[in-house]
Formats: structure tokens, C-alpha cells, sequence
């Protein structure tokens, strides 16, 4: 047998050496691509690192934001409830719906992993908030306006109401003037006096006289004059007789006493009496004064009041 042998199926030690480069190819080949795909991957990681912390970041840009509103808002509500004590009213009487948006929004933020839905919930809650509030402030500019037209209407009426008082200050000031007129004009006036000393004897007999020895009492008699004005009527007339010294005569008989007049201020009178008086027509007076002290020589003088006024005097002359 001889070397006739064929190579087909046969191991060389040449065909293993030839296929060592292709295998080391291979190994490299597979090695960059393994390092491209970590890198690939490391890559993307990053990449969805990044983008999860810009969403973090986003996210907590949005929450800080959203907080800043919630906070300027509720500042904005302090600020007018402190100034405005309507509102604060306002405020307390709505407290439980406030109490149930505050919750509401401290629950959303107060989350760990608070998500763009939930900051936007918590966005739209301070949206309602600040909401609330524009309509506690136009309700209290109403209540202030009505207030304000309450208190104008106040001053009106204060207004009409002192010039009421002032035009019925003025009519009752014109009517207690034209009372006053009246009054006065209804004062009645004493006139043509005559006054005699009269004796009486024991027989009971009386004459005139005029000396002073002799005069027992005073007769006196004028005439009320006619008055349109005054009503017809019991009319009360103080006499005030003085003797010739100027001393008012006043004696516990004849019911002496003092009246107020509105002239000459305080005055005693001797004696008063009533006279009947009938409207427009004139009336003759006449009584006897008698006093218990003897009559003396000199001139005894006889003034009327009547109604506060002196309406008349006379005088008599003992000798």
C-alpha cells in the first residue's frame, strides 16, 4: 500500500492553525458588539434618567408653583379679612366650605409622588379658592354699597327730619306767639273808677264822705271795658289797694295775698274777686273795701290786675 491515501476527511495541523484568525474575529466582533450594546443601554438608562429627573424636576417646579399659589391666595384672604371685618363675617359663616377646599389641596401636595394630574387637581382647587374669594369681595362691595346707600338715606332722612322738626319748631313758635297775641289781646281793661269813703251811721244808714274820721269803708266801682277777643267767662280780678303811705293794705279777712304779673314781677294784692264777663260787651264792677285799721288823711290809691296785666287804676282822696 502506498501513498495512493486521499486528504479528503483527514485532520491537518495546517487547517487548525489556518482557522485561528477567523475565530479571533469572531470573539471580536462579539466583544464590540457586546461593549456597543452595554454602551447602547448605558446610554439609554442615562437618556430615561434624565428624562425621569427632568419630570421630577418638572414636577416639583409645577408642585413649588402650584404651592406658591395656594399660599398667595390664602395671604390674599388674610389681608382683606383683616381689613375688611364684613368679610371676615363673610368668611367664617363659609368656613367649612374653605376648611373642605384646604384639605383637599394639603392632601394632593402633601403626597410623596404627587403626579401631574394630582398638580393640576391641586391647580384647579386654587382656582376655586381664588374664585371663592373675588365672590366674598363683590358680596361685601354690595353690602358696603347698600350700606353706604343706608346711610345716605339715614342722613336723608335725619335731614327731613330736623327740617320737620325745625318747620314745627316754627309752627309751634308761631302758634304760641299768636296764643301769646291772643292772650294779651283777650286782657280785659278797667276803666271810669270811681271810689267813695262811705259813713255808715248806727242806724245802719250809709252816706258818701270824704273825711278820713268819718270813713267806714271804700266802695269801689269801673267799668270792664268790651273785649272781641276775650271768651265770655268767669274773669278773677286782684285788687291791690294802698294806703296814703304806699303800704298795700292786706288783712287775713279779705284773702290778701301775693300774684306773679308779667310786668312788674311779684305784687301783694289786697283782695280778688270774680267777675262774670260776657264777649264784646262792656260790665260794671262794684265792692266795698273795708279794713280794720282806721282811714287816714291823704290819697288811697286802687290798682286792677287781671290775666298778669295791670288793667286800671283809680285813686280816692281823704281829708
Amino acid at each position: 500500500m502506498s501513498s495512493s491515501y486521499s486528504n479528503t476527511g483527514s485532520y491537518s495541523p495546517d487547517n487548525k492553525k489556518d482557522n485561528k484568525p477567523a475565530i479571533i474575529i469572531v470573539l471580536l466582533i462579539a466583544l464590540v458588539g457586546s461593549w456597543v450594546y452595554f454602551m447602547y443601554d448605558r446610554n439609554q438608562s442615562t437618556s430615561l434618567i434624565s428624562q425621569k429627573d427632568a419630570q421630577y424636576a418638572a414636577l416639583d417646579s409645577s408642585k413649588n408653583e402650584v404651592q406658591k399659589e395656594y399660599d398667595d391666595a390664602m395671604i390674599r384672604l388674610q389681608e382683606l379679612t383683616a381689613s375688611n371685618n364684613g368679610l371676615d363675617s363673610l368668611v367664617k359663616a363659609k368656613d367649612s366650605e374653605l376648611s373642605i377646599l384646604k384639605t383637599k389641596f394639603r392632601s394632593i401636595v402633601g403626597k410623596q409622588n404627587a403626579t401631574a394630574a394630582d398638580l393640576a387637581e391641586a391647580r384647579k382647587l386654587v382656582s376655586e379658592l381664588n374664585t371663592r374669594i373675588d365672590d366674598y369681595i363683590k358680596e361685601i362691595n354690595r353690602l358696603q354699597a347698600e350700606n353706604e346707600q343706608l346711610t345716605v338715606d339715614k342722613q336723608n332722612l335725619t335731614t327731613e327730619n330736623q327740617t320737620l322738626n325745625s318747620n314745627l319748631a316754627n309752627t309751634e313758635s308761631a302758634r304760641k306767639e299768636a296764643e301769646n297775641k291772643v292772650d294779651i289781646g283777650s286782657t280785659l281793661h278797667a276803666s271810669g273808677f270811681n271810689i267813695v269813703a262811705i259813713n255808715v251811721r248806727n242806724s245802719g244808714k250809709e252816706k258818701s264822705t270824704a273825711s278820713a274820721k268819718r270813713a267806714d269803708k271804700l266802695r269801689i266801682s269801673f267799668n270792664l271795658d268790651e273785649n272781641r277777643i276775650a271768651t265770655t267767662g268767669t274773669k278773677q280780678l286782684f285788687i291791690i289797694a294802698k294806703d296814703p303811705s304806699g303800704k298795700v293794705i292786706s288783712e287775713q279777712e279779705l284773702a290778701s295775698g301775693k300774684i306773679n304779673t308779667r310786668q312788674d314781677g311779684q305784687v301783694e294784692f289786697t283782695t280778688k274777686i270774680d267777675a262774670e264777663y260776657q264777649q264784646g260787651v262792656s260790665k260794671g264792677i262794684s265792692f266795698d273795701l273795708t279794713q280794720r285799721d282806721k282811714y287816714v288823711k291823704g290819697n288811697y290809691a286802687i290798682i286792677v290786675y287781671q290775666n298778669g296785666f295791670k288793667i286800671g287804676e283809680g285813686i280816692a282822696t281823704l281829708k
